[in-house]
C-alpha cells in the first residue's frame, strides 16, 4: 500500500520504521523520564517527526514525496510568522489543538493523543513535557533572521 493511503494510527505505526535511524529511536526511548524531569527534543523529533519533516526539519524526510502534503520547513516557521517563535500556537498544532492540513488529521496522528496512548502510559504532565521538548527544540532549529537590506 502506497504511504499516501496510510492514516492516522498507521501511519503513526509506520513512520518510526521508514524515517529515524535506530540508534534515534533508542536514545528517545533509553530514559523515560517522569513529569519533571527533561525530554530530549532532539530525540524526540528525530524519532516522531524526522520521517516526513526531515533530519534537520527542513521538509525533506524519506516518506515526504509520497504524503499528499507536503511537510513544510520547520526551520522557518519564525519567518513565516513576521520573525516570530510563538510556541504556545507550535504546541497546539503538535497535540492538535490548533489542526492545520496535513498535520492532526487523517495525514499525521495527533501527537498528544499519540503520546498518550504510547504503551509507556504516559501521564498529561509527561505528555505535556514531550510537546514542550518538541517545541524547544524547532524554536532552537529556526533559521536566523535576514538582516535588513540598506
Amino acid at each position: 500500500m502506497p504511504i499516501s493511503h496510510v492514516t492516522g494510527l498507521g501511519l503513526l505505526l509506520v513512520l518510526p520504521l521508514l524515517g529515524p535511524r535506530a540508534q534515534d529511536a533508542q536514545d528517545a526511548r533509553a530514559k523515560k523520564p517522569t513529569s519533571q524531569e527533561e525530554w530530549s527534543g532532539t530525540a524526540l523529533f528525530r524519532t516522531y517527526c524526522s520521517s516526513c519533516h526531515g533530519r534537520e526539519g527542513k521538509g525533506d524526510g524519506p516518506v515526504a514525496d509520497r504524503l499528499r502534503v507536503a511537510p513544510p520547513d520547520l526551520t522557518q516557521i519564525a519567518k513565516r510568522n513576521h520573525g516570530r517563535f510563538e510556541g504556545d500556537r507550535v504546541a497546539r498544532i503538535i497535540d492538535g489543538r490548533d489542526p492545520v492540513k496535513g498535520h492532526g488529521g487523517a495525514d499525521m496522528p495527533v501527537w498528544g493523543d499519540a503520546f498518550k496512548g504510547s504503551r509507556e502510559g504516559y501521564e498529561e504532565a509527561s505528555v505535556k513535557a514531550r510537546i514542550r521538548a518538541l517545541v524547544d527544540y524547532l524554536e532552537e532549529i529556526q533559521a536566523p533572521a535576514e538582516a535588513p537590506r540598506n
